[in-house]
């Protein structure tokens, strides 16, 4: 099976979990097709534009990764804030909470997997 990249399911959120600004989605699986057979819930590219950010938030039940592909931000991870760039990888597991946010001048670009725990 291909995807194409025109015909992923895309999203812009705004204040996702409370953030500011826009984050844009863009999904490799889907829940609602059936595509992550019941391990998952999320497996997709976030952009944050310079300033945006996704607000504070706990996972229950699953857990994050997020891999930095391009751009610079602070993540917040369990309250200590850490500066993330290009090749990071912060991993948030169930129970822990995170935020990020774009400090940068140019997108900030992540692939974000949510697994079930």
């Amino acid at each position: 099976m291909i995807k194409r990249f025109d015909e992923l399911k895309k999203d812009v959120v705004s204040n996702f979990r409370g953030g500011k600004g826009e984050l844009e989605m863009t999904h490799f699986l889907e829940v609602e097709k059936d595509e992550f057979k019941g391990k998952g819930r999320l497996y997709c590219k976030n952009v944050l534009k310079p300033g945006a950010s996704i607000g504070f938030h706990e996972h229950v039940g699953d857990f994050e990764t997020y891999v930095v592909l391009s751009g610079e931000g602070v993540v917040n991870d369990n309250g200590e804030e850490k500066p993330v760039r290009p090749g990071d990888v912060i991993i948030t597991k169930n129970g822990e909470k995170h935020s990020l946010e774009n400090t940068g001048t140019v997108d900030l670009e992540v692939m974000a997997l949510i697994l079930f725990d």
